[in-house]
């Protein structure tokens, strides 16, 4: 299910939302274990497991991740209940909208 997301977010990544961007996005799955992206110049990487410097860390359950990304939970609404935890720079983690439009 994990790997499902992460090819979501790969496909609908906005190379033009990331220009200027040097920030690496730690997602720990409390069900899957642990990704980080690399958002760098525009590009985007994504690695299994936990980097030494995110720029944010956001911990949450792939089924959060999901309905996020998908719209049917909003990004704050999930962070206000308690379903995400962010930390680091919480500011980058509103840009996950932009960065990853769409359905």
């Amino acid at each position: 299910m994990t790997d499902n997301v992460l090819e979501k977010l790969q496909t609908r990544f906005d190379s033009q939302a990331a220009q200027g961007m040097d920030d690496v996005f730690q997602f720990n799955f409390s069900d899957k274990g642990s990704y980080y992206l690399v958002v760098k110049e525009g590009s985007l990487d994504i690695q299994e497991g936990e980097h030494d410097d995110p720029s944010v860390t956001l911990s949450m359950s792939s089924d959060t991740l999901k309905g996020v990304m998908n719209g049917d939970i909003s990004g704050m609404s999930a962070f206000m209940s308690g379903q995400l935890k962010a930390t680091g720079n919480v500011m980058l983690a509103t840009r996950l909208n932009s960065l990853f439009p769409g359905r």
